[in-house]
């Protein structure tokens, strides 16, 4: 029974500590979450607020608008494109949203032609706000693939996705002097990593048969 008691007191230890390096982040009304960590992201039931659950750290989220606005005196839904943007996960819970209230279609076609804000509102009243980029597709269907679309945007940037935290390995290995002189740094794992996310898909494959070759 002592055992018994002591692992089932393990237990509740390791749960409590996991929910103190977590938060819930929650979408306001007409926000929705698209992407998270390069990981399309679905919600089995429609809710007018979406929630997740994240560990502490640096993570990927992708959201966009689409809410009810008025045009004239109908209804419609309006439907903004995907902004990506990294969130500080640090165990408070947080609810994303844009700095305005939406009404009109105008309104709205005008806010997101022009730099919209994106924040992270907390629970003691704090509000963070969020660099964010605007993912643009080309073509019809551009935005049908939203995970080829975040992928191809890591790569292009040298972003990937480490233990389930976002990292920009532009910013961790290429250092600038006070001359504008870049150099690289870190170690060589991580300028792997760099180099991998900038390849071409018939580059890596290359890359991987050679590295079955030295084995």
């Amino acid at each position: 029974m002592k055992k018994l008691t002591k692992a089932a007191w393990m237990l509740g230890a390791l749960m409590a500590s996991s929910a103190i390096h977590a938060a819930e982040i929650t979408s306001a009304r007409h926000i929705e979450f698209l992407v998270v960590d390069g990981k399309e992201i679905s919600f089995d039931n429609w809710a007018p607020q979406q929630t997740i659950e994240l560990a502490n750290g640096t993570h990927q989220l992708v959201m966009r608008f689409d809410g009810e606005v008025q045009r004239g005196s109908k209804a419609v839904i309006f439907t903004s494109r995907p902004y990506l943007f990294e969130l500080n996960v640090d165990g408070r819970d947080a609810t994303i949203n844009i700095d305005t209230n939406l009404r009109v279609k105008t309104q709205a076609t005008s806010y997101f032609d022009d730099n919209p804000q994106w924040q992270a509102e907390f629970d003691n009243g704090e509000v963070m706000p969020l660099e964010a980029v605007e993912l643009k597709g080309g073509g019809f269907g551009a935005y049908a693939d939203m995970e080829a679309l975040v992928a191809e945007y890591n790569r292009e940037n040298g972003i990937i996705i480490d233990q389930g935290e976002s990292k920009n390995l532009n910013d961790v290995l290429v250092e600038v002097d006070d001359q504008g002189q870049a150099s690289i740094k870190g170690d060589a794992l991580s300028q792997l990593k760099l180099w991998y996310t900038k390849a071409s898909d018939q580059e890596r494959k290359t890359f991987r048969r050679w590295i079955i070759d030295q084995d």
